[in-house]
């Protein structure tokens, strides 16, 4: 999906030696910070050199894509603007995709899950080792997400096997507790896992809109569900303005949800998303992430191409190793510390 910007620079066969640096200039005053710039190419020899202005320049580059034969690279006029929450090591967190099918088909979602997603399951058996290794690895928390953990027949098993390695959190949307799933979950350890489900306004129109009709109110039975069972439930609202945030935030403290129990994060401009933060890779603090596909920076792109980490999974240790190898290059750069964007 070609990203949307507020200005477009077509370079021609320019490069830095022939005139392209006066028209980035150019570029950067006709736009606001936060604004996209997309600058296309006949020359993708370019890109190496862009990458490092932008980084001088202290612009993040948060796309690369060929179109008609053409190179289009696009940047944030600036850094990203983002709440700084607490640092935590490399490592102590890890996400797992489950898989990529989901039964709602949200206009934000960062990974494109809707019911016509392939699946792409992780499986229970590659979720066992990974759950064994990052025992002996130290793993402090595990996130499961999808797609919707849910739809898995096996998810049950995939969640007594992550909850006996570390504290485990599901992401759900909360609609799928019945029937042989309700039994399921009647069979976890109430101590370890925690039900994370998303609940992006205090009311039903907003989250609506953006997840389909009648969504807020079978989230809120999921809810007052998961609590009747005796999990602790955490509940996360995905928006868009800083009102947004503040509005949900009074609607918490109305219902005495307490700020171990709320996630509160803006979009980010990934996946289906057509508007939200634009976020590059030195952007983010890394957050061990694995798929089916492989090791990612972090759950936020766990299917873009510029977070991919390594196609191999195994062993996990590699896979944390190849991560932290990947963050200290990003210091190479000596670039601003990067920031936290909380999925959880």
């Amino acid at each position: 999906m070609k990203m949307n910007v507020n200005v477009e620079l077509d370079a021609g066969a320019k490069t830095f030696a022939s005139g392209l640096l006066p028209d980035l200039i150019a570029a950067l005053r006709r736009s606001r910070k936060g604004d996209l710039v997309a600058v296309i190419s006949d020359d993708p020899a370019i890109g190496p050199e862009l990458e490092a202005w932008c980084r001088f320049t202290r612009n993040s580059l948060v796309d690369t894509a060929i179109e008609e034969g053409r190179s289009r690279w696009v940047f944030r006029h600036g850094e990203a603007h983002e709440t700084i929450a607490e640092d935590r090591p490399v490592g102590s967190r890890l996400w797992l995709y489950t898989n990529f099918d989901c039964n709602l088909s949200c206009d934000y979602c960062c990974v494109r899950s809707s019911p016509k997603a392939p699946r792409r399951a992780l499986g229970i058996e590659r979720v066992r080792r990974i759950a064994t290794e990052a025992v002996e690895l130290g793993v402090a928390e595990i996130f499961v997400t999808g797609g919707e953990p849910f739809m898995l027949p096996s998810i049950g098993e995939i969640l007594a096997a992550c909850a006996a390695a570390a504290p485990t959190t599901v992401l759900t949307n909360g609609m799928l507790f019945a029937g042989n799933r309700l039994r399921m979950l009647r069979a976890l350890p109430r101590e370890r896992v925690t039900l994370q489900i998303s609940l992006d306004s205090p009311t039903p129109k907003r989250h609506d809109s953006h997840r389909g009709k009648g969504t807020w109110a079978r989230a809120w039975n999921g809810i007052e569900r998961a609590r009747a069972e005796g999990f602790r439930v955490r509940l996360a609202a995905t928006v868009s303005t800083d009102a947004e945030a503040e509005e949900f935030r009074s609607f918490l403290d109305a219902h005495h949800v307490s700020e171990e129990n709320r996630v509160i994060r803006r979009i980010a401009l990934r996946g289906s998303a057509t508007q939200g933060i634009a976020l590059a890779k030195s952007d983010l603090v890394p957050e061990v992430t694995i798929t089916a596909e492989g090791v990612f920076w972090h759950p936020v792109g766990a299917e873009d191409n510029d977070l991919l980490v390594s196609r191999e999974i195994f062993p996990l240790a590699e896979s944390f190793a190849a991560v932290r190898r990947a963050f200290d290059r990003e210091f190479e750069h000596q670039r601003r510390l990067a920031m936290i964007f909380n999925c959880a």
